[in-house]
């Protein structure tokens, strides 16, 4: 079963956005704060269009089963490199688990990033989401900060 990994089209956006509703459904038990859905977290119409961001899919028989996407954004004022790529978007179809999906994908990513000229690339995943964390850490991530929180209101 070939992998075909290319950048999104507006064709793609009605599996994108089922895609998305699958991160949030898996997100769900690691962020109390989430409102009740439907929510979302992107415009990924948004994201196909722009010129600073690239949504990259993966397609196996012309079933997309994959999705990821890059951004560039800039650093803090006081860190370097002034700009980083950020991943987000990141999804495998339940069924395409364990077959290296998120890896080609990011691989992509990285060499669009690398194409725009940044020398970083950052992401962010929730504490205790242990797969995920193996999954990046495997691919030579490495933490870098924590955000904390204190709710007021008994949360």
């Amino acid at each position: 079963m070939p992998v075909i990994i290319r950048p999104a089209t507006r064709d793609d956006l009605p599996t994108l956005l089922r895609f998305e509703q699958g991160i949030i459904s898996a997100e769900r038990p690691y962020d109390a704060l989430l409102k009740p859905d439907p929510i979302s977290y992107y415009n990924i119409g948004e994201m196909i269009d722009a010129p600073d961001a690239i949504v990259m899919v993966a397609e196996i028989d012309g079933e997309l089963v994959a999705s990821g996407y890059a951004k560039k954004r800039r650093s803090r004022h006081y860190t370097s490199p002034d700009w980083h790529a950020f991943l987000g978007f990141m999804f495998v179809a339940p069924d395409h688990r364990g077959k290296g999906l998120n890896r080609l994908i990011v691989e992509a990513l990285t060499g669009w990033a690398r194409d725009q000229g940044l020398t970083e690339i950052r992401l962010t995943v929730y504490p205790g989401n242990d797969p995920a964390l193996r999954a990046y850490e495997k691919q030579g991530f490495q933490p870098y900060l924590t955000e904390m929180r204190l709710g007021l209101d008994g949360d």
